[in-house]
C-alpha cells in the first residue's frame, strides 16, 4: 500500500474541500477549482456519476488549472473500465502532477453498470481483482493475471506511478471491509450522520487490522447550506441523496454551523471531509470563499 501525501503544516486537524457536483454543468468546473484554491481549500471532488462528467477528464483539467489543491475522483466504477488503461491514466495524472492526485475506485452503482452493459455478477470480486492488479501495476510490477474478471499477460507501466495513492469507497459492509483491507483510504460514496460514518470507519479498520495494516484515512461528505433559508433548501434536497430531513445528515447556517457539522464527521472519524453545495447554490462562489476563509479557521480552534 502507498502512503498519502503529508498534510500541509497549515491544515486544521480536518482537511477540508468542496464537492464539483454533476448537477453543475463540465463548463463551470474551472471558476469552482480556481476558487476553490484561492479560497484555501486543501482539496477538490470531482465525480463520475454515470452519465454525466468523466471524473478523469474532470480531474485533468481542474489539476491543470491550480497549482497547489489536490484533486480527488470520488469515484471511478470498475466495471467501467479496463483494468490496463486506468492504471496507464492514474500513473499519467500522478507523474504530472505530483501529490496533487488522488483517484478513488469502486464497484459502481449497480443499475448503471447493468444499463452500461457491464454489470458484474460479483462486484467485490470483480473490485478486489481491479484494485490488487492496480495496486502492482502502479508499482511498476508486471502482471498477469486470470482472474474472474480481469485477466492481465505480462503488463507493465513504462511510467509507473508507485507514490499515488487508491482510495476504495463502499457502502455495504463487505465493500468497507474490503476497502479497509485493500485500499490507502476510505472514501464514503454517500452524505452519513456522524453515528453512520463512525461505523464505517470502524468497519473498514477492521478489515485493514485483519491485513495487518493500520486503519485507513477517511473521507466523509457534508452537504451544507447557508443564507436565512439554509435549512428548508437542505431539507428540500436530501431526499435526492437518498437522506431524509432531520436524521442529522448536513449542516445549514452560518460558518459556525458548517464548521460545527465538519467536526462531528471528524470527530467520528473522518480525517477529510467534502462539502458538498445545494444544486440551487445562488452563489457558489462566493459559498466556496465563505468555507475557506470563514469555515476552515474554525477547524483548527475546534
Amino acid at each position: 500500500m502507498t502512503v498519502t501525501a503529508a498534510p500541509r503544516a497549515d491544515e486544521p486537524p480536518v482537511r477540508l474541500g468542496v464537492a464539483f457536483v454533476p448537477t453543475q454543468p463540465p463548463e463551470t468546473l474551472r471558476t469552482l477549482a480556481t476558487t476553490a484554491e484561492a479560497a484555501g481549500l486543501d482539496e477538490l471532488w470531482v465525480w463520475e456519476d454515470c452519465f454525466k462528467q468523466s471524473g478523469v477528464a474532470s480531474a485533468s483539467a481542474a489539476l491543470a488549472w491550480t497549482e497547489r489543491i489536490r484533486v480527488g475522483i470520488g469515484l471511478l466504477p470498475a466495471p467501467l473500465r479496463s483494468t490496463a488503461i486506468t492504471a496507464m491514466e492514474l500513473a499519467t495524472l500522478a507523474r504530472l502532477f505530483p501529490g496533487r492526485f488522488v483517484p478513488a475506485v469502486g464497484h459502481g452503482v449497480q443499475e448503471w453498470m447493468a444499463q452500461a452493459g457491464v454489470r458484474a455478477d460479483s462486484p467485490l470480486t470483480l473490485l478486489r481483482e481491479h484494485t490488487e492488479a492496480l495496486h502492482s501495476l502502479l508499482a511498476g510490477e508486471e502482471v498477469t493475471t486470470s482472474g474472474r474478471y480481469v485477466r492481465l499477460d505480462g503488463v507493465r507501466l513504462e511510467w509507473p506511478a508507485p507514490d499515488v495513492p487508491i482510495v476504495m469507497g463502499g457502502v455495504g459492509p463487505r465493500s468497507l471491509a474490503l476497502a479497509g483491507e485493500l485500499g490507502d483510504a476510505l472514501i464514503l460514496a454517500n452524505a452519513l450522520t456522524p453515528d453512520d460514518v463512525r461505523a464505517a470507519a470502524e468497519t473498514a479498520a477492521a478489515g485493514a487490522q485483519r491485513s495487518g495494516w493500520p486503519a485507513p484515512p477517511v473521507y466523509a461528505t457534508l452537504i451544507a447550506a447557508t443564507g436565512p433559508d439554509a435549512q428548508a433548501r437542505l431539507d428540500a434536497e436530501l431526499p435526492q441523496w437518498g437522506a431524509a430531513p432531520g436524521q442529522g445528515v448536513g449542516a445549514a447556517g452560518d460558518a459556525r454551523a458548517i464548521a460545527d457539522g465538519v467536526l462531528r464527521l471528524a470527530a467520528a472519524g473522518a480525517t477529510s471531509v467534502t462539502i458538498q453545495p445545494l444544486a440551487d447554490e445562488p452563489d457558489l462562489e462566493g459559498f466556496v470563499h465563505m468555507l475557506g476563509r470563514e469555515v476552515r479557521p474554525l477547524l483548527a480552534d475546534g
